[in-house]
């Protein structure tokens, strides 16, 4: 009979065959994955894993974008086991719990100065959908009806629920629900590497606001709020140029609508400061978070708001402005103790140090500008994305199906780190806890995958070229 034993003891072998004869793994083309021997990964310490194979790795892309301070962190571990002494769950329906209490008051004490309502949930596709039902329904509590419809922005990515799709649908990831979901305006992401425009910032003043603006006043009366990644995560770690933020939230105020900022990714520190939002000094009316909350331990998110948005949903219950969404686990007690533990952490010393090793980052990834096939290289904080182009003089992109981020990332595996691209970007985001040492090991594996990737990425890059020139 089965028993907690199973995990303490297996054969390797035998563990990856329930693995590829049970588990159904997201993201991932299973075909392909079946013809690899995967990685299983059996346990972590700190930037480091494990395998059922014996072999460490470093964590390149931090558990996909949510590890922070590191694996078997003693505060974190013992938060939890201190929590689950006490209890493991109850519901916050209707009744609240102590853990998040506390979390909810250290949130709203480190959050730009605003926001001060936070709605828990479990993950951050269930924190954007929070935020676009709470911006309709904000209005709707007003009798606006008409506004219900989100201005989202080209290639950003919130998430695989209904609603985070419908503001930003990928023709790759969600093409088979293109046509089931509802038709939302959308504008150009900055992307100054790809200008559409043909300007060079800053000389050209954010001119592509310009395309943003004339959304705005065509949808003025239709639009409850807009909804944007200050960089672009799951598009290829695009950051927004600097201004573009504020200028952002200015015209949100011109037209009065609601402006959401997703920092399910970029949340606690990975910009390099605290929130990606800091870099331009604004504060949005609705703030997603995840990933980084509960420093990577457990599953939790939240949608925090303004007391202005709050007040549009406080009234008597024959009124019907609650609202009415919920998940099971939302502000489950551990995953909040370990939320709490989590931002003790963030010390002004350990801020302070974040940017330090973000500037020493990003001179360990000059080297790589240089090297063939790569087109771009962007840093914000410590999100990293590796652009890979067929030709660098046109920019000319490889075809997704040539999977070009995944030659490097093998040969990375080879090398010692686990990294995850998307399409031809290579993401790099290391564990903030990663030291100036760890930092330095690990670009330099990135640096020798993408030279070691050369003559493969030049195969595929002749497949692409005109008449196969």
């Amino acid at each position: 009979m089965a028993g907690a034993h199973d995990l303490e003891v297996w054969d390797p072998e035998v563990i990856r065959a329930w693995d590829l004869e049970h588990v159904w793994h997201p993201f991932t083309q299973m075909k392909d994955y079946a013809r690899r021997r995967p990685v299983i990964i059996a346990e972590a310490d700190g930037v480091r894993l494990r395998d059922i194979d014996g072999r460490w790795y470093y964590d390149g892309v931090a558990s996909i974008w949510l590890n922070v301070h590191g694996h078997r962190v003693p505060a974190l571990d013992e938060a939890v086991r201190t929590q689950l002494e006490r209890m493991a769950h109850v519901t916050l329906l209707g009744q609240g719990h102590v853990p998040a209490a506390v979390l909810a008051r250290r949130l709203v004490e480190r959050l730009p100065q605003g926001l001060r309502r936070v709605f828990f949930s479990d993950s951050g596709a269930a924190a954007v959908e929070v935020a676009l039902k709470m911006a309709v329904q904000f209005w709707a509590n007003q009798g606006e009806t008409r506004r219900t419809r989100i201005l989202g922005f080209t290639t950003n990515y919130h998430g695989d629920t209904l609603g985070a799709m419908a503001v930003a649908p990928d023709p790759i990831f969600h093409w088979p629900f293109l046509s089931y979901l509802p038709e939302e305006p959308r504008a150009p992401y900055p992307y100054c590497y790809r200008c559409p425009l043909g300007r060079t910032w800053p000389d050209c003043q954010l001119a592509c606001l310009e395309q943003v603006e004339a959304v705005m006043a065509q949808e003025a009366d239709r639009l409850a709020a807009v909804i944007i990644e200050p960089v672009q995560g799951a598009g290829g770690i695009i950051p927004a140029p600097p201004g573009y933020l504020k200028a952002l939230r200015a015209l949100c105020d011109r037209y009065g609508l609601l402006l959401i900022v997703d920092e399910v990714a970029t949340g606690f520190g990975r910009t390099g400061r605290m929130w990606g939002v800091d870099h331009d000094g604004i504060c949005p009316d609705i703030l997603c978070l995840g990933k980084g909350l509960s420093g990577g331990y457990l599953a939790i998110s939240a949608t925090v708001a303004t007391d202005a948005v709050y007040a549009a949903f406080w009234g008597e219950p024959g009124e019907k402005k609650a609202l009415y969404h919920g998940h099971s686990f939302a502000g489950n007690p551990l995953a909040a103790a370990a939320a709490v533990a989590n931002l003790a952490l963030f010390t002004p010393e350990f801020l302070a140090a974040l940017e330090q090793k973000a500037e020493r980052l990003r001179e360990r990834l000059e080297p790589i500008r240089t090297l063939p096939f790569v087109g771009d290289v962007r840093a914000r904080g410590l999100m990293v994305g590796v652009e890979l182009v067929a030709d660098r003089t046109a920019k000319t992109p490889f075809p997704y199906e040539a999977q070009a981020g995944f030659v490097v990332a093998d040969a990375a595996r080879e090398r010692g780190m686990l990294i995850r691209p998307v399409g031809n970007v290579v993401i790099f985001m290391p564990p903030l806890a990663a030291t100036e040492p760890d930092l330095d090991c690990m670009t330099a594996i990135l640096a020798e995958a993408v030279a070691a990737s050369e003559a493969s990425l030049a195969e595929l890059a002749h497949a692409v070229a005109p008449d196969g020139d």
